[in-house]
């Protein structure tokens, strides 16, 4: 096992910019300079659609329509990635 190659896979691999591609787009850097009550009501309404989205791939891949199943499935991973860019979660 290459240590110097699991050291350097795992420092890449904690990047924000890897594990949301999201936050690489200049646009991003712009959504996040908005006052933080909008960035807020956004990313809830983002979540929202996430959490609708997920549903909806679970329905279409239970009826077998695999390309309608990642569509959605996609739909949902970037409505979260966009709502965790702009606007953290507050528990």
């Amino acid at each position: 096992m290459n240590m110097a190659f699991d050291d350097a896979a795992f420092r890449r691999s904690a990047r924000r910019g890897v594990r949301n591609p999201v936050l690489l787009l200049p646009a991003a850097a712009r959504l996040c300079a908005l006052p933080l009550a909008p960035r807020q009501l956004l990313g809830d309404l983002l979540r929202e659609i996430a959490r609708d989205a997920d549903v909806r791939a679970e329905r279409a891949w239970k009826k077998r329509k695999g390309p309608m199943a990642a569509y959605w499935r996609a739909t949902s991973t970037y409505a979260k990635h966009i709502a965790r860019a702009i606007a953290p979660r507050v528990r």
